[in-house]
């Protein structure tokens, strides 16, 4: 098969929906030799941050000087962006050649059971896993599909489990309450593996505690067993203090990742391999002796990208996107541009496209009274809820003045026009904002780029958000490629 071949096989698994269980999966690894025994891992779950805080696990470990393997979803565009080695994507051969082993042994299964079909995130797990023990890696960061309890990803038996921040999503799945999703979430702690908590809601503490009680294992919540402090916070990151106890702490550390919510997301992280070290586990292909220093924790935070959280994409005119795609996320980003980005940028472009089973409502009211234009689209995708409808929506809110387009590239073109409209050179009489300190747009050994939009007088900041499908198509029409289809936010 070719690449695209692949590709199609793939997605064509989208028809068998999503099922969530653990028989599929486990009679899949089981015909592979279950290659998730061939390495240590850590598993992530939650609603919002567990991709971040994914991405900055891995890069820690990374700076350790071990091989580092990372399984996240969705992509933004490449469908490789969700198995990484040392940061490193998947290459597309290995894609085809595992994809062809998973599907051989699908068959030889079915020849059994004709009742047997794997969904889409199953095969793709099972590529991922096959992929790690192939390369030989030294631990896996292994982020959940959707749930925890249920998801393809539980098969695992980690050395620590991580639960971020809880809040609705994919209530059709999880149930209707907070409580039942976080049960679904808590559904991937393990007796004797330590988990490590970020702040949740009184009644998600309960039934994280019950559920850590019943299997038998200890929790480390955020702000009870570690914390952190925020120093300072720009645009091009943030400077924080972690303390795990007396005897542990970094100050002055570096995450070049904005939002102060990055701040518990890193701590988590920190207090993740920290525990990783404290098991001293024993890396399946090197021979460090020590998993994670101080320094390598340092450069680590300080090296972490990940795409699709309040990332600049492009900085003439400047363009932000943000996955936000539920209430609390879209919460999160509010604050982020408020405290921060308004700061810098003078008045906001909206340019919002949300999936039509989304709480619509829920995730407009924070961020529309924030822009000073709104440009409302439908990426291309069935789920996709029609600018129409988001119309409506954003006019019960107290918004009616709002631009409809069709797709997410020609509102993004909108945007950028609106944009250089208001794009005014700076003249003697309108001094700029001073410019950003050491790691901001311009600096000379940054390691980032000059944003000529604060050269302006007028300076407006284009915010793309409301669904990875949107922020996924705003990043390929301005020059980013890739195959589009992300299954599933």
């Amino acid at each position: 098969m070719s690449y695209s071949d692949t590709l199609q096989y793939l997605y064509s698994l989208q028809k068998q929906g999503i099922k969530l269980g653990l028989s599929n999966i486990t009679r899949l690894m089981s015909s592979l030799c279950d290659p998730q025994k061939s390495f240590p891992s850590i598993h992530i779950a939650g609603t919002n941050g567990k991709g971040s805080t994914s991405a900055i696990i891995a890069s820690i470990l990374n700076a350790s000087g071990l091989k580092v393997g990372l399984f996240t979803s969705p992509h933004l565009v490449s469908f490789t962006e969700r198995i990484r080695v040392n940061g490193e994507e998947i290459p597309e051969f290995d894609i085809i050649r595992l994809a062809e082993e998973v599907r051989a042994k699908i068959f030889s299964l079915q020849s059994s059971d004709r009742d047997f079909l794997p969904t889409f995130f199953e095969v793709v797990t099972a590529i991922a896993l096959l992929y790690f023990k192939k390369e030989k890696i030294d631990i896996a960061v292994i982020e959940v599909g959707m749930g925890g309890r249920l998801d393809a990803t539980n098969i695992i038996i980690p050395e620590v489990s991580v639960i971020t921040n809880i809040s609705y999503d994919h209530s059709e799945f999880l149930g209707d309450t907070l409580e039942q999703i976080a049960r679904e979430k808590a559904g991937i702690i393990k007796k004797g593996v330590p988990v490590v908590v970020s702040s949740q809601l009184p009644d998600v503490v309960e039934v994280i505690e019950e559920r850590a009680e019943e299997i038998g294992t200890v929790t480390y919540f955020y702000d009870r067993k570690f914390s952190s402090i925020l120093r300072e916070e720009e645009i091009s990151g943030i400077y924080f203090d972690y303390q795990s106890n007396e005897s542990f702490m970094l100050q002055q550390l570096y995450l070049p990742l904005t939002g102060e919510y990055q701040m518990e997301n890193a701590s988590v992280a920190i207090k993740a391999v920290e525990l990783l070290n404290e098991r001293r586990l024993k890396p399946a292909a090197t021979h460090h002796s020590s998993l994670v220093t101080r320094h390598s924790i340092k450069d680590g935070l300080a090296t972490v990208r990940w795409p699709g959280r309040l990332e600049m994409i492009k900085h003439e005119p400047p363009i932000l996107i943000d996955g936000a795609h539920n209430p609390a996320a879209a919460v999160v980003l509010s604050r982020a541009l408020a405290k921060t980005f308004l700061r810098r940028y003078k008045r906001i472009i909206l340019v919002l496209g949300i999936m039509g089973d989304k709480d619509i409502e829920g995730i407009m009211k924070p961020l529309l009274h924030l822009s000073s234009e709104i440009i409302l689209c439908s990426p291309n995708y069935e789920r996709a809820a029609s600018p129409q409808r988001l119309a409506d929506v954003a006019a019960s809110l107290g918004f009616p003045d709002v631009h409809i387009m069709p797709t997410v590239r020609d509102a993004l073109e909108l945007a950028q026009n609106i944009c250089q409209q208001l794009l005014t050179p700076l003249t003697s009489n309108n001094p700029s904002s001073p410019p950003l300190r050491g790691g901001g747009f311009g600096e000379e050994g940054s390691g980032g780029l000059h944003d000529p939009s604060l050269d302006t007088h007028h300076r407006s900041l284009i915010v793309v958000t409301g669904s990875f499908y949107t922020i996924g198509e705003a990043k390929e029409s301005i020059g980013y490629t890739g195959v589009l289809m992300r299954l599933r936010e």
